[in-house]
C-alpha cells in the first residue's frame, strides 16, 4: 500500500509496482559453475495475452534494476524508463505485457555476491562464479519460459542492456520478433575496457577492499564511489556538461571541490554507494569487457541466424558507445539481410540519452513496436 509521502501515480503510470523474486533449480554458467538456487528478480506491467504473443523483456544498464517502471510503495521516484512504459505510452501496457529483471551477478535481488552461500550461511561476495551477459540473458529466458511464452514480441535495452538484447538475438533466435538495441556495441572497444578497468582498480586500492570479503561496516565505500565518479563521467557529453556546470563554484554543502562539476560528481558517487555493491560493480563491469560477437566479418557470421527485425539507435554526442559501434551492427545485420531501422539522434545528452525522456525517441519506440502488432490478440 502506497504511504502518505509517496506520490500518487499519475493516469499515464503503471502505478504501484512489485518486484518479485523467481527462484529456479539452478543455472550452469558458461564457466561450468552452477548457480543454485537460481533466483530472479523481477517486474510485470500490462497483462499477457491469452496466446502470449504480447510480451516485451526490458534489460536495464549496468546500474539498472528490475525496476523499470511505476512506483514502489514508499518511494517517489519511478522506475527509470517509466516515460516510455505504461498506457499509451512507446511500450504501450494496454497492448503489451512487459517483464524486467534484474541480472544475476548484480546485487537488486537477483543471484548475485550478496546471495547467501548456502554452505557457509553468509554472502558469496568475491566467491560468487563469473557471470557473462550469456548468463543473464540464460537466467532471463528461465522467466520468460516460467511464464508460458515461447516468443517474447521484442527484447529491448540500452548499453548493457542493448547487449543483453543483442544476445538473446543470436542465443534465441526463435524466441523474439523485434530486437531494439540502443546506444549498444557487439564488443566493448580497448578505451571502453580501459575505463571500467579504472573503475575496478579504484575499489581494489580501497582500504577495506578485502579481497571483496568486507563487511557492512567496513565496505569499500570510497573505492566504488570513485569508480562511479569515474563512469558517470562517460555518460555525460562535453556540451551537457559545459552546459550544466561550466567552471561554477560548487553548490550545497561539498565543499572538498572547487568547481560545480565536481561536487556532482561527488555527490553521485557517494549516493551511489548507498544503492549499490562493489562486488556487484566488478562483476557486471567484467561481463561487459567480456561480451563479444565480433566485429566486421566475425560479427557477420556471429548474426547469421538472428530472424528478428531489428531497431538500432545511436546518438551523436554518445562518446563512450559511438555512433560507429551501432553502425557496425546494422552493417552485419544488412549483409545477412535481416530487417533493421536505424536511426542516430542528434541528443546532446550524451551516452544516457537513452534513459531520458524524448517525445522523438518515444515516438520512434511506439512506431516501430506498432508496425508489427496488428496480430495481437489482448
Amino acid at each position: 500500500m502506497p504511504t502518505p509521502e509517496t506520490k500518487q501515480p499519475a493516469d499515464s503510470s503503471v502505478g504501484f509496482v512489485e518486484t518479485k523474486v523467481q527462484i529456479f533449480g539452478s543455472l550452469t554458467l558458461e564457466g561450468g559453475e552452477t548457480i543454485t538456487p537460481l533466483e530472479v528478480a523481477y517486474e510485470t506491467y500490462g497483462n499477457l495475452s491469452p496466446n502470449r504473443d504480447n510480451a516485451i523483456l526490458v534489460c536495464h544498464a549496468l546500474s539498472g534494476d528490475a525496476h523499470a517502471a511505476g512506483y514502489l510503495p514508499g518511494e517517489k521516484r519511478p522506475g527509470y524508463w517509466d516515460f516510455y512504459i505504461g498506457p499509451g505510452k512507446a511500450f504501450d501496457t494496454n497492448k503489451y505485457f512487459v517483464i524486467s529483471s534484474n541480472v544475476i551477478g548484480g546485487c537488486k535481488g537477483s543471484s548475485g555476491p550478496l546471495t547467501i552461500n548456502g554452505k557457509t550461511g553468509k554472502p558469496f561476495q568475491s566467491t560468487f562464479p563469473f557471470v557473462s551477459i550469456a548468463d543473464m540473458v540464460n537466467a532471463q529466458e528461465k522467466l520468460v519460459s516460467h511464464f508460458g511464452i515461447d516468443t517474447l514480441f521484442a527484447v529491448a535495452g540500452g548499453s548493457m542492456g542493448g547487449m543483453q538484447a543483442l544476445q538473446w538475438s543470436v542465443a534465441y533466435p526463435n524466441r523474439l520478433k523485434n530486437c531494439i538495441v540502443m546506444a549498444s556495441s557487439s564488443e566493448h572497444s580497448a578505451q571502453q575496457i580501459a575505463f571500467n578497468e579504472v573503475g575496478r582498480q579504484a575499489i581494489l586500492s580501497d582500504p577495506n577492499w578485502n579481497q571483496g570479503l568486507y563487511t557492512k561496516e567496513n565496505r569499500p565505500s570510497k573505492g566504488l564511489a570513485l569508480a562511479r565518479m569515474m563512469g558517470h563521467i562517460t555518460y555525460l557529453s562535453d556540451e551537457m556538461m559545459r552546459e550544466k556546470f561550466g567552471r561554477k563554484p560548487p553548490k550545497g554543502n561539498i565543499q572538498s571541490t572547487d568547481f560545480a562539476v565536481g561536487s556532482y560528481l561527488i555527490y553521485q558517487g557517494e549516493s551511489f554507494v548507498d544503492r549499490f555493491d562493489a562486488n556487484s560493480y566488478i562483476y557486471v563491469t567484467k561481463a561487459l569487457d567480456h561480451f563479444s560477437l565480433g566485429t566486421g566479418k566475425e560479427l557477420t557470421k556471429s548474426l547469421s541466424k538472428v530472424q528478428c527485425r531489428f531497431l538500432v539507435v545511436a546518438y551523436t554526442s554518445d562518446w563512450l558507445y559511438p555512433p560507429y559501434q551501432s553502425e557496425e551492427i546494422v552493417k552485419s545485420l544488412e549483409v545477412n539481410a535481416i530487417p533493421v531501422s536505424f536511426v542516430e539522434l542528434n541528443n546532446p545528452a550524451g551516452h544516457d540519452s537513452f534513459l531520458l525522456p524524448s517525445k522523438e525517441q518515444e515516438s520512434i519506440l511506439r512506431d516501430f513496436l506498432s508496425s508489427t502488432d496488428d496480430g495481437l490478440i489482448v
